[in-house]
């Protein structure tokens, strides 16, 4: 069995999902999920770009001990510097830079000859490998870029001292065939080739990012990149949990394994999920909540006599269990610590006071707490790190088929000053909005707005998760509670919390990055 490493891409390429905003802890809680579920390398971020990712990549690279940790870098020294500066505690710090190659890229991003692009990737190569143990680089656009130009350069940054290759189709153009022709070709055409490990990062915007990943495995690569639930640009990359249990199921014919704990598949699935607000679809391959389900009456009666006749995945292999500890009013701080150390969360103790109180409270008007409602409890109140400026103290909503609904909102605010305002809507969330709105005495624009169950039944919890923009910031917010109101107030003022939070923080301005 060739063992395949799987490159983690979930808290850069996939955060650059449109309305995902992920803060410091969670992105750390992120990290820490992708360390047990054994992926190889975790690319936590783009360092250059601000000193919020700079300051979370850092911490990522400090904290987790059994993968690489990477950042991402264009082809500048000061990147180069900003991430070595971030990277250097890591275990095996590691580099992942990259320039354009195709010529639509050349001739109207870069500005820049052939030869003027090799002169750079050279250049910015050896410059990082007098840092870095390890240097990824990567050829932007190279599924769009001549091969015998595309194997040139490759050549080169070789002999200048990349230590892995990396081929995107940045813009899910191709097709598997001619994908796999590409490792081919550089395969047979590349002198030093043997020497590197070659990787594929494939993007979905035709459907064909696995398809396409499984391609380049068949034709030489040791590295497939991607994240988690497929979340990324546009249409996003590879979905990992998909590609590795592709691979797990036809090891007859790949010949090939990742050393991923596939167990954890499900709980990194559903933690990503819940901290980016991007909801798995039902019939998502793998981690959907349909991806074990049969409603047709032949398909169950095939199960039943043997499960093998309509599936080919069982549950348990990807960490969906049908029994879980059910925790309730009754039970002990020291089953409730117990329960969350089994399902991945390290608390120090002085947390677990706060969260068993809280577990405790919902636990009074919830029948039953199961695994689904811990979690949520934990994300609601252990990763809310930023500073709340604005509290929620009480809502009162008065609605009925009759009458225009209104609803009173009392916050806390600043230095602790009580505010209290009331506004109608045409329905109870509009007059809850109108009403905050009110309070925050500034426009407030509402651009997205779901909302989900935790768990089944009629108490089951709500999780509201909206985007909005507010002081001509962009934002998204989530809010948990077993009242749909209350978690939609709990929402939206998150989301406002986060860009009070971040506006008055110091930040270097974005700078683009895409690969």
């Amino acid at each position: 069995m060739r063992k395949i490493n799987i490159f983690d891409t979930t808290l850069r390429d996939g955060e650059q999902s449109a309305g995902v905003n992920l803060n410091f802890s969670e992105k750390l809680e992120i990290a820490k999920q992708l360390e047990r579920l054994n992926v190889d390398i975790i690319e936590a971020g783009f360092p250059a770009a601000s000193k919020g990712d700079f300051s979370s990549v850092q911490a990522i690279a400090q904290t987790i001990k059994n993968c690489s940790v990477t950042g991402l870098a264009r082809s500048v020294k000061s990147d180069i510097d900003a991430a070595w500066e971030a990277l250097k505690d890591g275990v095996e710090p590691r580099l992942h830079v990259f320039i354009a190659t195709s010529p639509i890229h050349r001739d109207y991003k870069l500005k820049l000859s052939k030869e003027q692009v090799i002169e750079t990737a050279v250049e910015t190569v050896k410059y990082a490998a007098e840092r870095f143990p390890v240097v990824q680089w990567s050829a932007e656009d190279a599924c769009r870029t001549e091969l015998p130009y595309l194997a040139q350069i490759v050549e080169a940054v070789i002999q200048a001292g990349a230590k892995v290759v990396n081929i995107p189709d940045t813009v899910g153009y191709i097709t598997p065939k001619e994908y796999g022709d590409i490792f081919t070709y550089l395969r047979e055409n590349v002198p030093s080739i043997d020497g590197v490990s070659l990787s594929a990062h494939c993007h979905d915007d035709l459907g064909m990012a696995i398809a396409n990943s499984l391609s380049a495995i068949e034709h030489g690569a040791t590295q497939v990149e991607g994240a988690i639930n497929g979340i990324g640009e546009r249409a996003g990359n590879a979905a990992l949990e998909e590609f590795a249990v592709a691979l797990y199921t036809r090891k007859d014919y790949y010949k090939a394994e990742t050393r991923l704990v596939l167990n954890e598949i499900s709980r990194t699935s559903s933690l990503v999920s819940k901290l980016t607000g991007m909801i798995v679809p039902a019939n998502k391959a793998v981690v959907g909540r349909n991806a074990f389900a049969h409603e047709s009456g032949i398909h169950q009666d095939g199960v039943l006599k043997e499960k093998t006749t309509y599936e080919i995945i069982s549950p348990d292999l990807v960490g969906f269990q049908s029994n879980s500890m059910v925790l309730g009013k009754h039970s002990g701080r020291h089953a409730f610590k117990t329960r969350l150390q089994e399902l991945g969360f390290t608390i120090p103790d002085e947390e677990i006071k706060h969260l068993f109180t809280v577990f405790k409270d919902m636990a009074d008007r919830k029948k039953e707490m199961t695994d689904e409602d811990l979690v949520a409890i934990v994300l609601e109140e252990r990763l809310s790190t930023e500073q709340r400026f604005y509290d929620l103290t009480s809502i009162q909503v008065q609605y009925g088929t009759n009458q225009v609904p209104t609803a009173t909102v009392t916050l806390t605010g600043f230095h602790n000053k009580i505010i209290q305002e009331a506004a109608p809507g045409s329905g109870s969330i509009e007059a809850l909005y109108n009403t905050l709105e009110r309070c925050l005495q500034a426009p407030v624009k509402l651009l997205d707005f779901r909302i989900q169950s935790v768990g089944k039944g009629r108490d089951a919890l709500a999780q509201v998760y909206v985007k909005l923009r507010y002081q001509e910031t962009e934002t998204s917010g989530r809010g948990l509670a077993q009242d749909v109101l209350e978690a939609s107030a709990k929402a939206y003022l998150n989301a406002i919390n986060r860009v009070i939070y971040l506006n008055g923080k110091a930040k270097a301005e974005p700078v683009a990055q895409t690969q």
